[in-house]
C-alpha cells in the first residue's frame, strides 16, 4: 500500500495534503483497494463548510457504499468535478488525479488529531 510521507491520515483512511493554508483531501490507497472499483461519488458543493471528522461525501463501489469524512475543518474551495464523469480515477490515481476536495483550512491546530505517514502505516498493520 502506498503511503505518502508528508501527508496526514485519518483512521477512516482519508488523506490530507496541506500546502500553506489550503489542503487537498482524498482517500488512501488502502481504502480504494478495500472498496474495489468505485462506480459513483456524491460530491459536496464549492463554498460548503466541512468540519473535522464529519461526513462530506459518499461513494459507491462494486463492493460497498462508503462515507468520506473530512480530516480538517474549513471551506471547500474546489471540488474535483472529473470524478463525477470518472469516479474510477480514485482507483487509478488516488493521491494525484483522484483527490476529492480542496479546502481552506480554518484551524491548523486540528492537524494534531491526525496521523503521520509512519503512524498510519503502523495503524494499517494493526487492522491487518
Amino acid at each position: 500500500m502506498e503511503v505518502i510521507e508528508h501527508y496526514l491520515y485519518t483512521k477512516e483512511h482519508e488523506w490530507v495534503n496541506i500546502e500553506d493554508n489550503e489542503a487537498y483531501i482524498g482517500i488512501t490507497d488502502y481504502a480504494q483497494a478495500q472498496l474495489g472499483d468505485i462506480t459513483f461519488i456524491e460530491l459536496p458543493g464549492e463554498g460548503d463548510e466541512v468540519e473535522q471528522f464529519e461526513q462530506f461525501a459518499s461513494l459507491e463501489s462494486v463492493k460497498a457504499a462508503s462515507d468520506i469524512y473530512s480530516p480538517l475543518s474549513g471551506t471547500i474551495l474546489e471540488v474535483n468535478a472529473e470524478l463525477e464523469e470518472e469516479p474510477g480515477l480514485i482507483n487509478k490515481s488516488n493521491y494525484d488525479k483522484g483527490w476529492i476536495i480542496k479546502i481552506s483550512v480554518s484551524d491548523m491546530d486540528e492537524c494534531s488529531n491526525l496521523m503521520t505517514a509512519e503512524e498510519y502505516e503502523n495503524f494499517l498493520e494493526s487492522v491487518g
